[in-house]
């Protein structure tokens, strides 16, 4: 039986989750992420040893944010891991000697949210965090595209008026939506702005009250632009700022609903109810990592998850 291992590499810190072939998590282990590639692949190293021990009959999928370079293993522009470019699958063969599916942090995770969800179809797993993006994923495995962008939906403008984004543009769903970007139109030394955004617009304060507002806007905008460009089945909220559950989600919902009150069409999607959170507590990034690490990936177009085959799902907790 081989030990499926999947690592999330995130700007802060290092999650690895071991899963065997029944689909049972065997083992978690959290690090410190370096700074810089070599640091970087020495950190998933060391999660590799202490969940492989003396086992040789492993597999490893590694799920970075940045471009990967179809097929290659090679990760670039992860600004917020100190890499340019860096061969991440070469570094690791030289480390433990085990060649790894290397794949964006947000389509790993989209993988692991479907695992958890029964008779599973189509799913975009919207990451809420410092910025925001999505990974696509149905019975053929993750969607990819052309060049590794498909999911990129964070720099489409939706408001011509709204905040300036990083990007240049205005409006973007992560100007709107975005940590980072909330946190700096807030301008409070908060440890966790978008939370005490939500905190003072409960308490009426109205300069937060816009800002929530600006927010759920934002996410509503993302999961309409998901479902009318792919129409899965299901938008998945994760990330950071989907800790929030409910005080995200429900305003989230209501917004799609009167945002539909004008449009036979839209009303015949039923947004609202085609959203909802990740599970609570699973590491989706790390576990569909792990899942994927049993993945063949042809030219970088393709990717047939065989590790899903016979597992399962939902013994993965």
């Amino acid at each position: 039986m081989t030990l499926r291992i999947g690592v999330d590499v995130g700007g802060t810190k290092i999650l690895a989750v071991a899963v065997d072939d029944a689909g049972l998590e065997s083992g978690r282990v959290r690090r410190p992420t370096g700074w810089g590639g070599e640091a970087v692949a020495d950190g998933i190293a060391d999660v590799v040893r202490e969940l492989a021990g003396d086992r040789t009959d492993v597999s490893i999928g590694l799920g970075v944010p940045g471009q990967i370079v179809p097929g290659s293993g090679v990760v670039e522009h992860a600004l917020n891991l100190g890499i340019e470019r860096f061969d991440l699958a070469g570094a690791l063969v030289e480390r433990v000697g085990i060649r790894p599916v290397v794949d964006n942090d947000v389509r790993f995770a989209a993988v692991g949210a479907r695992s958890a969800r029964p008779g599973a179809g189509s799913l975009a797993y919207l990451n809420l965090g410092t910025g925001v993006a999505a990974g696509i994923v149905d019975e053929t495995g993750p969607r990819r595209g052309a060049r590794g962008a498909a999911g990129e939906i964070g720099h489409v403008p939706v408001d011509p008026s709204g905040p300036l984004c990083r990007c240049g543009q205005r409006g973007c769903i992560e100007a709107l939506a975005g940590g980072s970007a909330v946190a700096e139109r807030w301008g409070r030394p908060d440890a966790l702005p978008v939370r005490a955004v939500f905190d003072a617009a409960d308490a009426a304060d109205p300069r937060a009250a816009a800002l929530r507002d600006d927010l759920v806007r934002g996410v509503a905008a993302a999961v309409r632009l998901l479902v009318l460009a792919t129409d899965v089945d299901v938008v998945v909220l994760g990330g950071g700022i989907a800790a929030l559950g409910e005080r995200l989600l429900d305003p989230v919902c209501d917004e799609l609903r009167e945002s539909s009150a004008a449009s036979g069409f839209l009303l015949s999607l039923r947004l609202a109810e085609r959203v909802e959170l990740v599970p609570r507590g699973m590491p989706v990034g790390a576990v569909g990592a792990a899942l994927g690490s049993g993945a063949a990936v042809s030219g970088g177009a393709r990717a047939t998850l065989a590790a899903l085959d016979g597992v399962d799902a939902h013994a993965v907790r």
